[in-house]
C-alpha cells in the first residue's frame, strides 16, 4: 500500500513545488527594469549627500533597496527610484495574474521614471 502512494505523493509534490518556479509573461523584463533601478539607486546614494544611520542600520541590517530609496527621499533625492519601485511592483502584480500587456506596461513607466 504505502508503494502504491509514495510515487503519488511525489508526483503531487513536484507539482507543488514547480507552480512558483514558472515564470509569469514578462518577469524577464521585471528583472531587467529591477537591476537598472538598483543601479540608479546605487548610483544616486553614491553621488549625493550623506545622512544619518537608522536604527537598523545600526542594528547591522542590511539595505534593501526599497529602504535606501526611502532615505534618499528624505534627503531630498531619490523619487524617482522610489516612483520606479512602485511602477516595478504594478508589474509584478500584473506579472502574477497573467496581464502580459499591463506587466510590459508598467515596466516601461519604471524605465521612464529613470530618464
Amino acid at each position: 500500500m504505502i508503494l502504491r502512494i509514495l510515487p503519488i505523493l511525489g508526483a503531487a509534490a513536484l507539482a507543488v513545488s514547480a507552480g512558483p518556479a514558472i515564470a509569469g509573461p514578462c518577469a524577464a523584463q521585471i528583472d531587467a527594469a529591477q537591476a537598472a533601478v538598483d543601479a540608479r539607486i546605487a548610483a544616486v546614494a553614491a553621488a549625493g549627500p550623506t545622512g544619518t544611520e537608522s536604527r537598523a542600520a545600526l542594528l547591522n541590517r542590511q539595505p534593501t533597496p526599497s529602504s535606501i530609496a526611502q532615505a534618499e527621499e528624505k534627503l531630498g533625492e531619490g523619487e524617482q527610484a522610489a516612483n520606479a519601485l512602485a511602477a516595478l511592483q504594478l508589474a509584478r502584480k500584473a506579472d502574477s495574474a497573467g496581464d502580459k500587456v499591463a506587466c510590459e506596461n508598467a515596466v516601461l513607466e519604471a524605465r521612464r521614471m529613470l530618464q
